[in-house]
């Protein structure tokens, strides 16, 4: 009984951890370049196979925008 306690009593405080430092971890996470770096990778490989836009400076223009349209941030 005493191990149940005290794995509940664990969990709770690494929630309690989770939710003080979930929205630093955001901010965190958007600012890093690596993300920056993804993101911009992922919507340009987005915008190539989604939306037909043949020449490349529109495709470019049009990622841009809509990564510009991206947030992070904790529930």
């Amino acid at each position: 009984m005493e191990v149940n306690a005290q794995q509940l009593t664990v969990t709770k405080s690494l929630r309690l951890l989770s939710e003080g430092f979930k929205h630093q971890l955001a901010d965190y996470i958007f600012s890093d370049e690596r993300t920056i770096d993804l993101f911009h990778e992922i919507v340009s490989d987005f915008v190539s196979e989604n939306i037909p836009i043949v020449d490349e400076d529109n495709q470019i223009e049009l990622s841009m925008m809509l990564m510009e349209t991206l947030v992070v941030r904790a529930l």
